[in-house]
């Protein structure tokens, strides 16, 4: 794919795939994470967490996806073409995120298409997936993007 503060609108092809990358997961970060944003016990309290459900520590799911936003801004979303997101779907997170997992993100363009309303940008349609090294997703969503067209387009009815 074309470089991200070369790439616009009519460079997100449907079906592409890009391989945003990978991050390793710190423990003291998903309890620091955990204790400000989702002080739940198996996130904030290692000692808590041990007794808990989850046999440990676990990532608060909205500390994956600060993970996986990292990566996508700077892998696949256009530094120089997005104008934000009008929203997401179908999140999940079927598995834990833990200590010393190293998460791998993949997005794939599922639909592209030129905005009707204003020539000047496109919308792209994106699956999101999160895996671990064992190769299970443990984050998974699709995700709307605003990007300016290199060459505005006229509008459709």
């Amino acid at each position: 794919m074309i470089p991200l503060d070369h790439r616009y609108f009519e460079d997100y092809a449907v079906g592409s795939v890009v391989d945003c990358g990978t991050v390793t997961v710190n423990e003291r970060e998903i309890i620091e994470f955990g204790g400000r944003f989702d002080p739940q016990p198996f996130h904030a309290d290692p000692a808590a967490a041990a007794k808990g459900p989850f046999g440990g520590v676990i990532a608060s799911g909205w500390h994956t996806g600060s993970l996986m936003m990292r990566l996508f801004v700077q892998k696949y979303i256009s530094s120089v073409a997005s104008l934000g997101s009008p929203g997401a779907s179908e999140l999940a997170w079927p598995r834990p995120v833990r200590a010393g997992d190293v998460l791998r993100v993949r997005v794939t363009v599922l639909e592209a298409r030129p905005s009707r309303s204003k020539p000047d940008r496109g919308l792209v349609h994106s699956s999101i997936e999160v895996f671990n090294q064992h190769d299970e997703a443990v984050m998974t969503m699709k995700v709307l993007n605003m990007l300016l067209c290199r060459v505005a387009t006229a509008p459709t009815s």
